[in-house]
């Protein structure tokens, strides 16, 4: 189970494993094993106000004592920078992790809402996060670890990307947005222009892959299992099997959901969430930690709106309360409205890390020449 956010792991399959066995994060390069033991003694206490005008505050006050020890090896070479870990610990955690946003030191807050007598809220406290039994403390420990994990993942990712000029974004959407039939199209209509490879994220069935392959774009399908979202690991080892060319598009599709994506760094460059109006112009404000951690919203489905009561105008208001920096655009899968920005969007950003692979390969044989000339001089 994962710690951050409850889901189950264990259960993963990438395209290629043998279906006999579920791919349990294990990789051909490096093999560790991590055994935690950990005893924790909670105790926690209220005090409860009540003030003039009837509503109640609580303050809890929990007291852990935990111990433990670590034990562990690993042996072998690492590729894509990407290794195994068996965590074992407490499992029980549900919880939605903010990683950018700790590794900053800045946790935002998302009370942009007027909360109302009598409603129940889980969020606060450092973890923003609550399980029955667990301090807040032992839970931002937990989420820590696991997230630190996931980032050297992703860090290693991002590297490997980077130098071989692959320009990555991570698709990320509640269920039924349209992200499918928007990659079909955008892979479509880019495929004189760019070399595109799509990483599919799904809980069960290929079909959204094989969707995908139907373009003759490449495509790896990763089914989850029980797990909510993608995370670095899983799309380390969907680079491996995709072996992209230089210079190359990389699409990848979320699991569909608004929640577990957002603290998952998979190495990307960009997150882009896709909102259909369909779904209502509150989603923001529902869900503020995948907007927050977003650089561009794609208000999809437009071809729709004269036929609902969506207002675009509040939507954006609302998503920029969240993140005032996020960029928005409106398009339609279906009719190619915005599409035409989307794309260039997309085509900036590779030209982009084409420009910076380009750049550390002429400094590298810069620094070969130099090298060579001193060599040349001492002989």
């Amino acid at each position: 189970m994962c710690n951050v956010c409850g889901c189950g792991q264990g259960e993963t399959r990438i395209e290629g494993d043998d279906p006999a066995h579920a791919h349990e994060h294990d990789h051909p390069h490096v093999h560790g094993h991590v055994h935690e033991h950990v005893h924790e003694h909670v105790h926690e206490h209220a005090h409860e106000h009540v003030h003039a005008d009837g509503t109640v505050h609580s303050h809890p006050h929990a007291h852990s004592h935990s111990h433990g020890h670590a034990h562990g090896h690993s042996h072998g070479h690492v590729d894509h920078g990407h290794h195994h870990d068996a965590l074992h610990g407490a499992e029980a955690a549900h919880e939605h992790a903010h990683d950018q946003l700790h590794a900053e030191g800045a946790p935002h807050e998302h009370h942009h809402y007027q909360e109302r007598q009598g409603d129940l809220h889980y969020g606060l406290g450092p973890a923003h996060a609550h399980a029955p039994g667990m301090s807040q403390a032992r839970m931002v420990q937990i989420e820590q670890d696991i997230l630190g994990r996931n980032n050297a993942y992703a860090a290693a990712n991002r590297k490997w990307l980077a130098e071989h000029g692959i320009f990555a974004v991570n698709l990320v959407s509640s269920p039924g947005s349209g992200k499918t039939t928007l990659l079909v199209k955008s892979i479509e209509l880019l495929k004189d222009q760019a070399r595109v490879a799509v990483v599919e994220g799904d809980q069960q069935t290929s079909f959204d892959a094989d969707r995908i392959r139907a373009t003759g774009a490449p495509a790896i399908q990763v089914n989850t299992g029980k797990g909510c979202h993608l995370d670095a690991h899983m799309v380390g080892h969907a680079l491996e099997r995709l072996a992209l060319p230089d210079d190359s598009l990389l699409m990848i599709e979320n699991v569909g959901n608004l929640v577990c994506p957002a603290a998952f760094d998979l190495g990307e460059a960009h997150k882009v969430v896709i909102l259909s109006v369909t779904e209502g112009e509150d989603k923001p404000l529902k869900y503020p930690d995948m907007f927050h951690a977003a650089d561009l919203m794609l208000l999809n489905k437009a071809d729709l709106l004269p036929h609902l009561a969506f207002d675009v105008d509040r939507c954006v208001e609302y998503a920029r309360r969240v993140n005032p920096k996020l960029r928005v655009m409106r398009v339609s899968a279906t009719t190619g409205e915005g599409l035409e920005a989307w794309l260039a969007w997309l085509t900036a950003g590779l030209d982009q890390a084409r420009t910076a692979r380009e750049a550390n390969v002429a400094l590298l044989k810069r620094r070969i020449a130099e090298l060579e000339a001193q060599l040349a001089a001492k002989g």
